[in-house]
C-alpha cells in the first residue's frame, strides 16, 4: 500500500494569500497517482484551501497528517504547499486559519509523528518557506534526528524563502518534472535521491537551495516510468562485455547499411546488426564508448571496438550479481 498525502493552501484568513499553490498540489497528486504506463501508484487524498468555505485548518492539517503515518504501509508520503514559519523554537507550517505563525502546525510534531509511524518509507516533501529546518528540531544543534525509513525533501534552507515564477512553486515544478520521468534511471524508477539530484542541478548558487535529509538503507521508487532502455537489453552486458576492461571487437558486418562500404568489405550479418543495434542503444545512454574512433558507425565500419563507460560497468555488475 502507497498513500499520499497532499496539501496546498493558497487562501489564509490572517495572513497574506498565496496563489500557486493550490495549483502546485494538484500537479502533484496527477504525477503520483499513476506510473508512466498508467497503472496505479499512490493513492491519494487532497486538500486544499482556496477560499473561506474551502479552508485545511491547523487542527485538521494535523489529524490528516497523523492519518497518513498511522499504520504500516509500503510508502506515506507528505506532500505541504503553503506558507512556512520560523522562530527560535522551530519551523512550522501555517494553516489557513493562523494568526501568527508560531500557531500553525510544529514540524517538531510533525517529525514526532513521523518518526513514530510504523510504515516501512515514510516521505515528507515540503514546498514552504524556511522548510529547510524539517527534521531538525531546535533543541538538537546542526543535526537532524530523523529515524530510520525518513526522508525529508525540502524547497530551501532553513533561512531562505521558497519562491514562485509564472504563479508556480519554482520547487514543486521540478519536482513534478522529476517525477514525470527527468529524474528516472535506466530502468526507468523515480527514487527519492534522483529526484534531489535533479532538483539541485537546476538550481544556481545564488537561487534557493533544497534540502535533503535522509536515514534509509535504501531508496524507494516513487514512480516507474518508460524506461530508456529495455530491461532484457541491459541483462546482455555481461554476456557481450565478460570482464571488467573487456573490448567488444567490431567489423563492417556489424554495420546494416550499405552506404560507406569499400570494396572488399564483408556484408552485413544479421545476427551482428542486432547486436550492434543494442550496442548503439548502450551508446546513447553513455553505457559503451567507441574506442579510437568518434562513432560507433565509425568503430564498426574501421573494423575497432567498443568498451563499457564507468556507469556501464556499474550496471555490467548489477547483472552479473542478479541485482537486476
Amino acid at each position: 500500500m502507497r498513500k499520499a498525502l497532499v496539501v496546498g493552501i493558497n487562501h489564509y484568513e490572517h495572513v497574506s494569500p498565496l496563489f500557486g499553490c493550490v495549483d502546485d498540489a494538484h500537479a502533484v497528486k496527477a504525477a503520483l497517482a499513476r506510473n508512466g504506463d498508467g497503472s496505479i501508484n499512490f493513492d491519494v487524498q487532497i486538500f486544499t484551501g482556496t477560499g473561506p468555505t474551502d479552508q485545511v485548518t491547523r487542527g485538521q492539517l494535523k489529524d490528516y497528517v497523523e492519518k497518513l503515518f498511522e499504520d504500516d504501509s509500503e510508502i506515506a508520503l507528505f506532500y505541504f504547499a503553503g506558507h512556512g514559519y520560523i522562530e527560535s523554537t522551530g519551523g512550522y507550517l501555517i494553516a489557513s486559519d493562523c494568526k501568527r505563525g508560531d500557531d500553525g502546525l510544529s514540524l517538531n510534531d510533525i517529525l514526532a509523528i513521523t518518526n513514530r509511524s510504523k510504515a516501512r518509507n515514510k516521505i515528507i516533501i515540503l514546498d514552504s518557506c524556511h522548510s529547510g529546518i524539517a527534521g531538525t528540531p531546535a533543541t538538537s544543534g546542526d543535526n537532524a534526528v530523523i529515524a530510520e525509513g525518513v526522508t525529508i525533501l525540502t524547497a530551501s534552507t532553513a533561512e531562505q524563502y521558497a519562491t514562485e515564477e509564472n504563479s508556480r512553486g519554482i520547487f514543486t515544478t521540478l519536482f513534478v518534472d522529476a517525477l514525470n520521468g527527468v529524474a528516472a534511471n535506466l530502468l526507468g524508477e523515480v527514487s527519492p535521491g534522483g529526484v534531489y539530484a535533479y532538483i539541485d542541478q537546476s538550481l544556481g548558487a545564488w537561487e534557493q537551495r533544497p534540502v535533503f535529509k535522509t536515514n534509509v538503507k535504501s531508496f524507494v521508487s516513487l514512480k516507474k516510468v518508460q524506461p530508456t532502455i529495455q530491461l532484457s537489453d541491459l541483462q546482455r552486458l555481461p554476456e557481450l562485455f565478460p570482464y571488467p576492461g573487456y573490448e567488444f571487437k567490431l567489423d563492417p558486418s556489424f554495420e546494416p547499411e550499405m552506404k560507406g562500404r569499400s570494396e572488399g568489405m564483408p556484408d552485413p550479418d544479421a545476427e551482428n546488426a542486432r547486436t550492434f543495434a543494442i550496442l548503439q542503444k548502450f551508446n546513447r545512454v553513455n553505457l559503451v564508448v567507441p574506442v579510437s574512433a568518434s562513432h560507433m558507425w565509425n568503430a564498426a565500419m574501421e573494423g575497432k571496438g567498443c568498451r563499457l563507460t564507468v556507469l556501464g560497468e556499474h550496471y555490467r555488475r548489477l547483472v552479473e550479481k542478479g541485482r537486476i
